[in-house]
């Protein structure tokens, strides 16, 4: 996918999507005069972007380790002198600040207010971000739960993977939700085929479709779409169950045994 140029997020203004790789999301949020990025895997995207906004670069939150998500840490230090925050569990390129769960990130002049939550599952020790920002509820998610999916289990298990979910699942259903890829046309293809009657996915997979043709981000989305239409937060559902049973050839008892077939499952489609 060519490298598309910055794109505001749908409805809440000062919060922009930096297109970095092929498929990442460098979410920077301002004020028109200061900002702050979350993983910055790439420097160069948010540097332009921070100098064609006339954007003073004040700080950087990291959710884990992964290149593509902490590599140009070390160069927008150098060239912004940006403080780090990042998980207290993950070895990162640099971080001034380490965080767990129940740790506060605020920053007045940017209206934006977040709260840590530990999410282990894609790596050990991933960290999100929940607050507000212009009284707007607000979760910087990284690779932890995408747009009707979520990351793969790296270095960690189901379980765990399901209670970082279950506290996503319990915030206010307008929270909007930045992950950090471009996955979404991909894993609606998948979800259709585990619930081929969910018509608010139907709904959703055409408007995201429009909106990739239109170059634009599917995202952010909300925790009320992903209650309604990602397999991985409807384990539950006796649809969900059912089709995870079929698809693996065997009883599953447990939600989590659900949840492992559909991580397994999506793993292997094509």
């Amino acid at each position: 996918m060519p490298n598309l140029p910055n794109s505001a997020a749908k409805d809440l203004p000062g919060i922009t999507a930096i297109h970095a790789f092929e498929d990442n999301y460098i979410w920077m949020i301002s004020n028109g005069h200061e900002a702050v990025v979350v993983d910055p895997g790439q420097a160069g995207p948010v540097l332009e972007a921070l100098a064609i906004h006339q954007l003073k670069l004040t700080a950087i939150l990291l959710t884990h380790h992964h290149q593509d998500h902490v590599g140009g840490v070390v160069e927008l230090i150098q060239a912004t002198n940006a403080g780090v925050y990042g998980p207290a569990g993950e070895k990162l390129p640099f971080c001034d600040v380490s965080l767990k769960e129940g740790d506060q990130v605020n920053d007045e002049a940017l209206g934006l207010s977040l709260s840590v939550l530990d999410v282990p599952g894609h790596t050990a020790g991933h960290i999100a971000y929940y607050g507000h920002f212009k009284n707007t509820p607000i979760l910087f998610c990284g690779d932890t739960l995408f747009a009707a999916g979520c990351g793969r289990l790296f270095e960690g298990t189901a379980a765990q993977m399901m209670t970082s979910l279950a506290k996503f699942a319990a915030l206010p259903r307008d929270t909007r939700v930045f992950c950090a890829h471009e996955y979404t046309l991909s894993n609606m293809r998948w979800a259709s085929v585990v619930e081929p009657g969910n018509k608010e996915l139907q709904s959703w997979q055409k408007i995201a479709t429009a909106q990739r043709n239109q170059g634009i981000p599917t995202l952010p989305s909300t925790i009320g779409q992903e209650l309604a239409c990602n397999p991985f937060m409807r384990a539950p559902h006796p649809d969900v169950a059912q089709a995870a049973a079929t698809w693996s050839q065997r009883e599953l008892q447990a939600p989590v045994e659900v949840f492992a077939a559909l991580r397994e499952w999506k793993n292997n489609f094509r």
